[in-house]
């Protein structure tokens, strides 16, 4: 179940509120959701309401890249720290993206990482589909598949700060949501040892968005590529992400590599994006 709502603030957005308020300004327009909703906020010497709420200025300093929420007694930034640190960024288009230990898990350069889930979900035409979402993230990928017309949506994502953050992002999709009724699971686990437990030919198509290579290769191996394609009816679609880290420096093709893998397992499949697509063939007999 999803956590209370509450106002994110980003230094950004602090910053409008108080030039707001310094400014004369007695009422601020804008978003404390990152841009999932506007709200009107009433402001004066001691903070501001928000959504029948009032809710003080920060006492301490605000870090850039950084989103904070109130925890009861001060703005905290909205991270978590058990074997890594996990933080959720904020972006300039809306939706955050998250970092493990410092690396970006989503890209922002260039596009939203909601736009750009969008892409790569279009890309397996989920509609009517029953959907296998191998490393949930913060759902973007789920979310969109589901508003396009997924019959059901399978997610695993096996760190529980990760899911701890979902529940903090407004745009991210809440399992309890009656939208989705019937139509999204959501496990936490590691697909790469949850899949053996999956029956075959079950989905009809696929997303997996791994971290890179070299903090989780079980999720390249030739043998999990072997069970997606068991658990894949023949003709079934799947985005691959891979990026291509460290290409220039250490000449890796891990696109190409991936191509290899996937084509011994029983996928055709050619780059794509920042991945690779790849088609189920008939399973061998």
């Amino acid at each position: 179940m999803a956590t209370r709502l509450l106002p994110l603030l980003s230094l950004e957005r602090f910053q409008a509120l108080r030039a707001a308020f310094d400014g004369g300004a007695l009422v601020w327009q804008g978003s404390l959701d990152l841009d999932r909703s506007q709200d009107e906020l009433i402001l004066d010497a001691d903070g501001f309401a928000w959504r029948g709420e009032h809710w003080p200025w920060p006492v301490a300093t605000l870090k850039d890249r950084t989103l904070y929420r109130f925890d009861g007694t001060a703005w905290a930034p909205v991270q978590r720290f058990n074997t890594s640190l996990i933080k959720l960024i904020p972006t300039g288009w809306g939706p955050p993206t998250f970092e493990i230990d410092g690396i970006k898990m989503l890209p922002t350069a260039q596009v939203s990482p909601w736009d750009d889930a969008a892409t790569k979900v279009a890309l397996v035409q989920p509609r009517g589909r029953r959907l296998l979402d191998c490393c949930g993230g913060l759902g973007y990928y789920a979310a969109h598949a589901l508003a396009n017309g997924a019959t059901h949506v399978h997610s695993f994502e096996k760190n529980p700060d990760v899911l701890s953050l979902r529940q903090i992002n407004p745009w991210s999709p809440d399992v309890d949501d009656p939208a989705y009724a019937g139509r999204f699971t959501l496990t936490e686990g590691d697909v790469s040892k949850f899949i053996a437990e999956l029956p075959c030919a079950h989905f009809d198509a696929a997303l997996h968005d791994p971290p890179r290579f070299g903090i989780a290769g079980q999720l390249y191996s030739l043998d999990f590529y072997e069970q997606l394609a068991r658990v894949l009816k023949p003709g079934a679609p799947m985005f691959h992400y891979t990026g291509n880290p460290n290409a220039k420096t250490s000449g890796r093709d891990v696109p190409g590599e991936v191509i290899k893998r996937l084509g011994k397992a029983g996928f055709r499949a050619e780059r794509k994006l920042d991945g690779v697509f790849a088609t189920a063939l008939a399973r061998r007999r």
